[in-house]
């Protein structure tokens, strides 16, 4: 029996519950009681996870200033004549497989492991399709203590909004937003084992002071740990990227004022090819390590990866037969599959914590702490920031992420112009002027159209229809604020 109805007044539950939310929490270990894995015999381990997104359009009809809002998925499978959208029924299948995949193996007495990341949206949309089979099947692996431990859920923006350019005012109401959600499908106690963090495409804010929100918005909401790339860090006693990714690390955000903001963090490690995914490569690297000495501590190296888990040929295709190979030949191995969680649970065993783990920073910020004063301020920064823009063509201050040939802010101001508008005004109309209950219907559609338009995909896609797409939404989310909110700026 789920905790939070799904859907209130026809829109996805993304709020009116804080309390509630903010009190599911883990007390104690959550995965570890479970697990079966003696860590203490093993060599290393690896993990995987399975990222799905599919933005929201309004695509559904012919007339773009009325058309309704659905899922990209059903605009796929709608046209099937159209590029690549034959693939949408693969699609759907890709949604739902793991929680296939897991019973039948934990069935036949093996042990797999899987980690997920599903955007908001994409929940939504599949509903609004009336794909039941798909909450079905995940909910069996997410509630069911019969496969529960083989399955951890990551925490993620409910549009997949990336935090580099998403106001970070914006970005903690779509990290509580999509907690909302996941506990309205899944229930509160699926929530209170919800650990881990998963960046829409890897992208880690540079900028001190995002990056400062970015770490406290995890923690505030209840993350202990979170997926970075190990191209968007750096140790910051050289500036060099970390020399020991297979082991947890910490890192630590500081802001212009002198604050700090830390968390645990999992790196993962080469570049974003699906294929590292699909192929289970994780377990052939991890197979190469053996453990590894930490504050006096023997503790088995971790191998990460995460990839789409519904694009391109070889995830459709490859991935479930190595996946049901290696899930059969790695359990009770000294190389078995673990979720991030269970492992750090395995390491609060020994005695090790967030504070034992090697500091980590985001790249480029060596550059600003060998010049910046210790609580300096916003303004002496930008000056800074500035003056190492003109002086170093190599210092960018946009945010690492697995796509660092893209700029998520360069090139994209014809998207960005409208969607900056709707998040002022919102900003304006509805956070600043206080008073207006989040479980109000006015609040809850106009955050919906909010998140809907700070979606990656109306970035990485910023031209053509996606451009259109994302200026209707854009004037529909306006129209909103400047009606059902017509009084609060008074």
């Amino acid at each position: 029996m789920n905790d939070l109805p799904e859907y209130v007044d026809d829109l996805p539950n993304l709020c009116g519950s804080e309390e509630l939310i903010a009190n599911a929490r883990a007390q104690g270990p959550a995965y570890l009681p479970e697990s079966g894995i003696d860590f203490g015999d093993i060599n290393s381990a690896f993990a995987i996870a399975l990222h799905m997104q599919q933005p929201l359009i309004p695509a559904g009809g012919e007339d773009l200033s009325s058309a309704a809002i659905i899922s990209n998925l059903k605009y796929m499978m709608d046209h099937q004549d159209i590029g690549d959208n034959h693939n949408a029924p693969v699609f759907h299948w890709c949604y739902k497989r793991i929680g296939e995949f897991v019973p039948k193996l934990v069935d036949e007495g093996k042990n797999p492991r899987v980690m997920l990341d599903y955007s908001g949206c994409l929940l939504h949309g599949l509903r609004d399709m009336g794909l039941d089979d798909v909450f079905d099947a995940l909910k069996r692996v997410t509630c069911d203590p019969h496969y529960r431990h083989c399955v951890e859920w990551l925490g993620c923006t409910w549009s997949h909004a990336v935090a580099p350019s998403t106001p970070v005012q914006d970005y903690r109401l779509h990290v509580q937003a999509w907690r909302h959600h996941f506990a309205a499908i899944f229930g509160l106690e699926a929530l209170s084992r919800v650990k881990g963090f998963s960046p829409a495409e890897m992208a880690l804010p540079n900028h001190p002071d995002v990056c400062y929100e970015f770490v406290k918005t995890l923690k505030d909401n209840g993350y202990q740990w979170v997926l970075v790339q190990e191209h968007s860090v750096e140790q910051p006693e050289d500036g060099r990227h970390p020399q020991r990714p297979h082991i947890p690390h910490r890192l630590v955000a500081k802001n212009s004022k002198g604050e700090t903001a830390s968390i645990i963090a999992i790196i993962k490690t080469q570049g974003s090819d699906t294929k590292l995914v699909a192929q289970m490569q994780p377990y052939y690297e991890a197979q190469g390590l053996s453990r590894q000495e930490l504050k006096g501590q023997s503790i088995p190296p971790l191998v990460t990866q995460i990839g789409d888990g519904e694009n391109g040929g070889v995830m459709m295709n490859e991935f479930p037969g190595k996946f049901m190979e290696v899930m059969g030949e790695a359990t009770g191995s000294h190389t078995p599959p673990v979720n991030v969680s269970e492992y750090l649970e395995y390491l609060e065993t020994l005695g090790l914590k967030e504070a034992d783990f090697p500091v980590i920073q985001p790249v480029q910020q060596k550059k600003i702490w060998d010049n910046f004063k210790a609580g300096g301020g916003p303004e002496k920064l930008e000056e800074l920031i500035e003056e190492l823009q003109h002086s170093d063509h190599q210092f960018h201050m946009e945010g690492g992420s697995w796509t660092n040939n893209i700029s998520w802010v360069q090139g994209y101001e014809n998207v960005i112009g409208p969607i900056e508008k709707v998040s002022a005004l919102f900003s304006e109309k509805v956070l600043d002027k206080g008073g207006i209950s989040t479980s109000e219907y006015r609040y809850r559609n106009a955050l919906y159209y909010l998140l809907m338009i700070q979606t990656s995909c109306y970035r990485y896609w910023g031209q053509g229809i996606w451009t259109d797409y994302a200026r209707e939404l854009c004037r529909r989310a306006e129209a909103i604020l400047n009606h059902d909110f017509k009084d609060a700026a008074a």
